[in-house]
């Protein structure tokens, strides 16, 4: 019996970039997952640097690259990140640009999941050899929702949560393209495509 066989794109001379960016709760890391796990895509996850320390079980380079808090500070006023953001007091993640571009240099397509912020620095940064997908919720109160039945949230951070997610939402026009998540098969699909059209017209521009 033979194995499975996938039929892959031809590799690029030079990588193209996905950058996936929501709200908390719209169900981006979801749709990031279901991306790497189609292999005719081909895409490579970012992995990002951080200030906090390794926990059991990690591994430098391939969970996070794990960097001092001084080394981090350091890094970002040389300017070796293409985002980066304090997400705690003292604990710091971001997007280094020699990792990237490393990845890109081999021809491979590299996926971000990534807040709207960082994921617009990064699309500032590569232009048009980046595809900015945000990813909206069907509304607030959907995402209200989604975020109560988590039960991983008191009162006041489910608050903090949803007026960041509100501020969040009005930069959704500065995306590329938007996929509204009000089903997950659906939008499965919807971004499968929209990302499969965008790294075939990489191709036929080579």
């Amino acid at each position: 019996m033979l194995g499975r066989v996938y039929f892959c794109r031809p590799m690029p001379t030079e990588g193209r970039l996905i950058i996936v960016s929501a709200p908390s709760g719209a169900g981006k890391t979801t749709l990031v997952h279901h991306l790497l796990a189609q292999p005719a895509l081909g895409l490579r996850f970012s992995v990002s640097a951080t200030s906090r320390p390794m926990r059991q079980g990690e591994v430098d380079g391939r969970d996070y690259f794990f960097v001092t808090p001084e080394r981090f500070k350091e890094k970002v006023a040389a300017g070796d990140f293409l985002e980066w953001e304090e997400v705690y007091p003292g604990r710091l993640y971001g997007t280094l640009r020699s990792e990237v571009d490393a990845m890109l240099q081999r021809g491979e397509h590299v996926i971000f999941d990534v807040d709207v912020v960082g994921g617009l620095n990064i699309k500032k940064a590569y232009g048009p050899r980046a595809l900015a997908v945000f990813i909206q919720p069907p509304s607030l109160d959907a995402l209200r929702q989604r975020l109560e039945s988590r039960n991983t949230e008191d009162a006041l951070t489910l608050a903090t949560r949803i007026g960041k997610a509100t501020h969040e939402l009005s930069f959704g026009p500065q995306f590329d393209t938007v996929v509204v998540n009000d089903d997950l098969t659906r939008a499965k699909a919807e971004i499968g495509r929209k990302v499969a059209e965008f790294l075939d017209q990489g191709l036929a521009e080579q």
